[in-house]
């Protein structure tokens, strides 16, 4: 079997070319180095040395040095982690989901910390579906997704309902006559189906005539992709159509991508990132209909202890910072 102690006698005999100072480095005598080196030879089938005049590497030896020398560095940063999670503790490992904004994720991964908890934390971002499906198979020990999920058997606190903006084109204009989500920005309504906002030009596929017989275009609403949270994503969608208008959504990847299109004038955004705008972006609060981001924090019950005492304790403090922000 090839071992570490065959790779450090190869290397040291590569760099010191000299039976006497490669046992001395290695820290045993010329027998077992020898000795040693013979078995990694016949484990690898080459020659690795010439011996007949010093010890130099053959042509196979010279191409497997740098291998090995890669290997041996590897197990070094193998032990060197390993002695550093041991020194460090316990691990509380988080997942959040994307629509959380970056400094309300920060509050939240910091809670139990904050509360005293001596755990090391550790966070990861990723789509619900993919949160629920890694802490169940115990690779997080907690995550906020987005509700309503399906849970299969996962543990899960109380919804916080984060208050969200609607981001518009700068200057987009309303039909006449229009109530509800279709307001003019300082009414304090939330754009509503089929496009949040109406946009001045040319008519196209909805066209209205707006005021003074201008002629408007209802603007998609920009989302993520259904399959990161299909029960989420489906009440939303249905919440916009609410007030009887078709729904049209265009999938981007992130929110600064759906950024990207409103500054552009091609998509209408909902984010509950308050700090989320551009130049030519304008933002109201989504109150009419409301579209809240709405959240819980998860667990796998059949998997506590493992990792953390009382799960449900660490996600109550969870819980309080989602809804100190929410409440902000």
């Amino acid at each position: 079997m090839l071992t570490e102690r065959h790779l450090e006698i190869f290397v040291a005999l590569a760099e010191e070319e000299h039976f006497g100072a490669a046992a001395q480095r290695v820290g045993i005598t010329q027998p077992p180095l020898s000795q040693g080196l013979r078995r990694l030879e016949a484990l690898l089938g080459v020659r690795l040395f010439e011996r007949e005049r010093g010890v130099f590497l053959t042509e196979e030896g010279a191409l497997l040095l740098p291998h090995a020398r890669r290997a041996l560095a590897a197990l070094a940063e193998l032990r060197e982690t390993g002695a550093r999670e041991h020194a460090d503790g316990r691990r509380l490992r988080l997942g959040l989901a994307p629509e959380v904004p970056a400094p309300l994720a920060a509050d939240v991964a910091a809670a139990p910390v904050r509360a005293g908890d001596r755990a090391r934390i550790s966070t990861v971002t990723a789509p619900t579906a993919s949160l629920l499906s890694d802490v169940a198979s115990g690779r997080l020990d907690l995550a906020v997704v987005r509700h309503p999920s399906v849970l299969h058997g996962l543990a899960a606190g109380q919804v916080i309902l984060l208050p969200t903006w609607i981001l518009t084109p700068a200057g987009s204009a309303t039909p006449a006559g229009s109530t509800g989500p279709d307001r003019p920005a300082d009414s304090g309504g939330a754009a509503e189906a089929g496009g949040p906002a109406e946009s001045g030009g040319a008519a196209g596929a909805g066209g209205t005539a707006g005021a003074g017989g201008a002629v408007v275009r209802r603007l998609p609403v920009a989302v993520r992709p259904r399959g990161e949270a299909p029960a989420a994503h489906d009440l939303f969608v249905d919440t916009l159509a609410s007030r009887g208008r078709r729904v049209e959504t265009v999938v981007v990847a992130d929110e600064r991508a759906g950024l990207a299109l409103v500054a552009a004038g091609q998509a209408v955004l909902v984010t509950a990132d308050e700090t989320l705008t551009a130049s030519r972006v304008e933002r109201r609060r989504a109150t009419d209909p409301p579209l809240p981001l709405r959240l819980r924090v998860v667990w796998n019950p059949r998997r506590s202890g493992a990792a953390f005492e009382d799960p449900a304790a660490t996600a109550r403090l969870l819980e309080d910072a989602l809804a100190e922000g929410a409440a902000r």
